[in-house]
């Protein structure tokens, strides 16, 4: 169609700078919004989205800290709160239901078709006017391209976040909603006007329309329904809230109406005195289910937003940033001097390549020998990279700040499990803990990555875009735009799916771990059961569990590696086509070209880093949630605010009705009350679960107690500092565990100050120095893993010597003596006596003998104390200590009188050997015989004593044999030989006696 040009124009061939319209303020409304939408509403969205996630996790945040005290680590810092696992991620009030999130995700497919359409219209309309060379111009292909983009973004987080949509997605779709009406508006200011169209390289250089087009009105008609779509997604999201907030404050209406005693609340307004022991929350006793597990393995990812995870792992920050070292400071500065220095490196190689093509390919001149150019390229290079002159510096600079921040992340984590109460190390896996105390190194990977990566790669895909926006033209911006959106995108996606790919790997790789380690901790164990083909299996099962999971995560990584590489390469060949043909219709130079395709393969890496990046982190992340577990478990058992020292102790020891449990449904003690008067030993015996090991652990502070009081001097233990209360109470464990260390450095763990003086006459007191002497290094003897190459007598007795020289006021026997022989046992005895003088002693005793010139013994049973007083007073009783007082006298003269009968076995076994004629061991008659002064029996009297030999050999020395089975092998032998069997009994380790039967009893315990 041939108009005549419009007035104004010079003439037909020309064309002004800046495209005629009738109607220019509508034409520059339209081209610059069209450009500034995506932009606008991506800025939008993602300011609003972290606004609310900020709010909401410090909402969560602040309603923590008001049901829980915040809890200090190492050094004075902070440790996270623990999240409540039983609490709902997102409040369901705050969610839309599945059929209104399925009404909003429809419309938002609508909005994503109306864009469709558009670029539909455009592409058809460009092949229809080929010959005109009509193309829409960078504007609307801007706006086209990068809405798609943002309401595909919008539509995709809809889909995987929850709650949603949530007021990000309101206020980006109100926001657009405006906008798109004035486009709308500025296209009819436009179209409905003399207007020129697009052709390639000139927005306004086409032909002249004086009325809309065909393919305007449909340009608009798809506006229009997108507005009507935009608006109808405001207007549901909008009711929905009001609706929602209306049946809420219904909803509190009704529950204003109900009692005002919840549950667990006390009636008649009285309430109860709050409890702060082990298994209480809230005050509220924990049952089994309720009660915190064992250290257990997490098995998907936490449900957190982002920010909550920068806020979780932000607690590492005063372990890792040097505030007290200045010089480790200025190294940081420098570090980040040298990060931007490398920043323009890497922006200036691809110029400078295109400048050296520019000069080869004579584009400013003629052709020449561009030597200052190439050696200013080769200077860019030396410099460029982390291989570079530049990165080099700054991986030295930074190897002090890493060591420091390991250094400090790792002590504090080792600290921080020291000071964790009983209740985590009963219920941890050693080997889980010693992974987690590890994984320091992944968090300074992390932390080195988001410095000299993260950043990096950011400012280097935002310079691309803005050299390519000003230098070429907005194509190239485009196409860096969704490459970078789609590879981040489906970078995140793959890796979110990995990610429990990844997690079950790294449990498998710490079962594994744990399984190797309980089976070398058990040797001995192992051995005694031969069960070394069941632990080979289990380690085998583990190992194929983990290259199993390995597998996965390998094929996972391959595969998202490829969809990667497959990205970016559609990305540079849509750029490598465009610039090709602007570099054929002189649009470009050559060496724009090179520029272009050198800095396109340059931007690879930041990516294709990226993509790693996200894989380590979350590797990184995995590894380190444990050591974050660790440092999330808090101490149930702390120093109160105004806890004072015990700077000195006399030993007056009170439990007032005290009250505890391990669990609600069964009580460990139940209103217990006793008193040990200072310088007194008392005793505490009782059957298996009475509650003798929970009353000292009460005392020791290993629990708080749940009601009730625990005095030490007059003072409540729970208002005493926990070291200084600590420091006067020595401990004999039943179990004694020992450092891998020599016996010397054992023996002074007790009191480092101690002189080797101190502990020799320690040693003496435990009768256990003559032994030491005796071993080849002496007190230098390393005593093995957990002092496995000392016999349980001797680590015993290397207990109470660093009992002794620790020198406390109150002293813990738990079966002290029990792995002791009898001649050992007595000199025990004695030190134990020397040691109590002045001291309050407790006692938990299984063997009675041991314990009979105690001051008071209390029996325990079910919690509570069932009968009190001396042992001569507890016998009169006749009650529970008097039963098992004739059961232990009973077995030990059922023991001792088995031990007799085996040893005249032996003796029979003897002569039978010698009067056939053969000594054992091949030894021919006419040896001499160690019975020979024994008198030979008779065939009638022989054969009744092998009866009884019989019987004897299928007894064990220390089982308890009932008394009518003594009965009928004392019944063999003559009144005489009875008489003269318990005569010559071997000592007993403690002597007993029957009630009232006796002589001196046993000595002081």
């Amino acid at each position: 169609m041939n108009r005549p040009p419009p007035p104004g124009r010079r003439g037909p061939g020309l064309t002004n700078p800046l495209p005629w319209v009738s109607n220019p303020v509508a034409q520059n409304i339209l081209t610059h919004l069209q450009v500034a939408y995506p932009i606008i509403l991506l800025l939008l969205y993602f300011a609003v989205f972290t606004a609310r996630s900020i709010l909401t996790a410090r909402n969560n945040d602040n309603d923590e800290a008001s049901k829980q005290p915040e809890q200090l680590g190492p050094g004075g810092k902070p440790l996270p709160r623990k999240s409540n696992k039983n609490a709902s991620v997102v409040p369901s009030s705050l969610d839309f239901s599945k059929p209104r999130k399925l009404l909003f995700q429809w419309l938002s497919v609508g909005v994503l078709a109306t864009l469709v359409a558009n670029v539909v219209v455009v592409i058809v309309h460009a092949l229809v006017e080929r010959e005109q060379r009509w193309w829409c111009g960078q504007a609307p292909t801007i706006y086209l391209v990068g809405a798609f983009m943002v309401y595909a973004l919008l539509l995709i987080m809809m889909i995987d976040t929850r709650p949603s949509p949530t007021i990000a997605h309101l206020m980006t779709w109100a926001v657009a909603l405006m906008m798109e009406i004035i486009l709308l508006g500025a296209s009819f200011g436009v179209y409905t006007q003399d207007h020129r169209e697009p052709k390639v390289g000139d927005p306004r250089g086409g032909e002249l329309e004086r009325e809309m087009t065909h393919w305007e009105i449909l340009e608009v008609t798809s506006d229009l329904v997108r507005i009507v779509l935009l608006m109808g997604l405001v207007l549901f999201y909008t009711t929905f809230v009001l609706l929602q907030r209306r049946k809420k404050k219904v909803q509190e209406g009704v529950d204003e109406q109900t009692g005002l005693l919840s549950e667990g609340g006390a009636e008649n307004g009285m309430a109860t005195r709050p409890s702060t022991g082990y298994g209480i929350s809230n005050g509220k006793p924990k049952g089994p289910h309720d009660a915190p597990a064992g250290w257990e393995r997490p098995k998907e990812s936490p449900s957190r937003s982002w920010w909550e995870y920068i806020r979780a792992y932000g607690i590492f920050l005063p372990y890792i940033w040097p505030y007290k070292d200045r010089k480790l400071q200025i190294n940081f500065v420098i570090c980040f001097i040298i990060l931007f220095a490398q920043r323009g490196i890497q922006f200036l190689v691809p110029y400078q390549a295109g400048v050296i093509t520019n000069i080869l390919a004579g584009e400013k001149g003629p052709m020449r020998m561009p030597w200052a150019a190439i050696s200013l390229y080769i200077t860019y290079r030396v410099f460029q990279g982390s291989n570079g002159l530049l990165g080099a510096a700054r991986q030295v600079l930074w190897i002090p700040i890493e060591q420091y921040s390991y250094r400090e992340l790792s002590v504090a984590a080792f600290e921080h499990v020291h000071m964790l109460s009983l209740d985590f190390h009963l219920g941890k896996k050693t080997g889980e803990v010693l992974s987690a105390l590890g994984k320091g190194s992944s968090l300074n990977t992390f932390l080195e990555s988001v410095t000299f990566n993260v950043l990096p790669m950011l400012v280097d895909l935002g310079v691309a875009i803005v050299y390519f926006l000003i230098n070429f033209d907005a194509y190239y911006a485009l196409v860096i735009a969704v490459v970078t959106f789609w590879y981040i995108y489906i970078t995140i996606r793959m890796a979110s799916w990995r990610a429990d790919i990844r997690r079950q790997a790294t449990n498998a790789s710490r079962e594994e771990d744990a399984v190797k380690n309980d089976s070398m901790m058990s040797y001995e164990t192992v051995k005694y059961f031969n069960a070394e083909d069941y632990e080979f299996n289990r380690y085998r099962d583990a190992v194929k569990k983990y290259q199993s999971a390995e597998y996965l995560v390998t094929f996972s990584l391959a595969l998202m590696n490829t969809v990667q590489n497959l990205v970016f390469m559609l990305g540079l060949i849509v750029a490598c086509f465009i610039a090709a043909y602007q570099v054929t219709t002189k649009q470009l130079k050559v060496g724009d070209f090179v520029t272009l395709l050198t800095y396109m393969t340059q931007l690879q890496g930041p990516l294709n880093f990226f993509g790693t990046f996200y894989r380590m982190i979350q590797n990184n992340m995995i590894n380190s949630e444990r050591m974050l577990e660790l440092f999330k478990e808090e101490p149930t058992v702390v120093d109160t605010p105004d806890a004072i020292d015990l700077p000195s102790c006399q030993g007056d020891i009170r439990y007032k009705d005290v009250q505890f449990s391990y669990d609600a449904r069964k009580p460990a003690l139940q209103g217990l009350t006793f008193r040990c008067k200072p310088g007194t030993t008392t005793a505490l015996v009782g059957e298996s679960g009475g509650g003798k090991s929970t009353v000292f652990r009460l005392l020791f502070r290993f629990y708080n107690v749940q009601s009730g009081a625990i005095q030490v001097d007059a003072q409540e233990v729970q208002n005493l500092t926990i070291d200084s209360l600590r420091s006067h109470i020595g401990v004999v464990p039943q179990d004694t565990v020992l450092f891998n260390e020599s016996l010397m450095y054992n023996l002074k763990y007790a009191r480092q100050s101690a002189t080797d003086e101190e502990v020799y006459e320690a040693c003496r007191a435990a009768s256990i120095h003559e032994k030491i002497l005796g071993f080849p290094d002496g007190y230098d003897t390393k005593v093995g893993e957990r002092g496995l190459r000392l016999s349980g007598g001797e680590k015993q007795r290397v207990a109470i010597a660093r009992t002794i020289i620790k020198n406390p006021r109150i002293i813990l026997l738990d079966e002290a003596t029990a792995a002791l022989d009898t001649e050992t046992e007595e000199h025990i005895q004695e030190a134990l006596k020397t040691l109590a003088k002045g001291r309050t002693m407790l006692v938990i005793a299984h063997r009675l003998s041991t314990i009979t010139m105690c001051d008071q013994i209390l029996v325990l049973h079910e919690g509570r104390v069932a009968e009190r007083g001396t042992h001569s007073e507890l016998l009169a009783l006749k009650g529970r200590y008097a039963g098992m007082w004739r059961k232990q006298v009973r077995a030990q003269r059922a023991a001792e009188e088995a031990k007799v009968l085996k040893d005249k076995a032996d003796r029979l076994r003897r002569e039978s050997m010698d009067s056939s004629g053969h000594r054992p061991g091949g030894q021919q008659d006419g040896a001499a015989s160690s019975s020979d002064e024994d008198e030979q029996p008779g065939p009638a009297r022989q054969a009744k004593e092998e009866m009884g030999v019989q019987q004897a050999l299928s007894m064990s020395p220390r089982s308890e044999i009932p008394q009518a089975q003594i009965t009928s092998m004392m019944s063999q032998e003559t009144a005489s030989d009875a008489h003269g069997l318990k005569s010559g009994m071997v000592r007993s380790p403690s002597p007993v006696r029957e009630e009232g039967s006796l002589g001196k009893p046993a000595g002081h315990p």
